[in-house]
């Protein structure tokens, strides 16, 4: 009999960590949640991808794993989305993302 897999409840989750970052959306833009938009990008990155088209190829092949903890309530963003959102200046989302990353690892070591 094999055992079952203990989960482990996240000292802080991306969702907690990333809160900080605000959204330079419009409403009426917004059919993805920033919080999605972010996780799948984080996961991209860790994974190696490099590219807006392999973030979104990532998260179309795995759509069903994304869904068991992101709400996606449109699918997957397109690869503009991720690019429009990720590289406006006004937000400096990607440096924010990176640096709170890094302190995530100073933390750690």
């Amino acid at each position: 009999m094999k055992p079952e897999p203990v989960k482990l409840k996240p000292k802080i989750t991306i969702a907690d960590h990333f809160a900080v970052i605000e959204d330079p959306r419009i409403d009426r833009s917004k059919r993805h949640k920033l919080i999605d938009i972010i996780t799948i990008a984080v996961c991209v990155v860790i994974c190696g991808a490099d590219g807006w088209v392999a973030i979104e190829t990532y998260g179309c092949a795995k759509y069903e794993w994304l869904q068991t903890f992101l709400e996606l309530p449109n699918g997957i963003p397109s690869h503009d989305t991720f690019a429009l959102l990720l590289c406006t200046n006004k937000a400096s989302t990607v440096s924010r993302m990176f640096s709170l990353l890094d302190e995530i690892n100073t933390e750690d070591n």
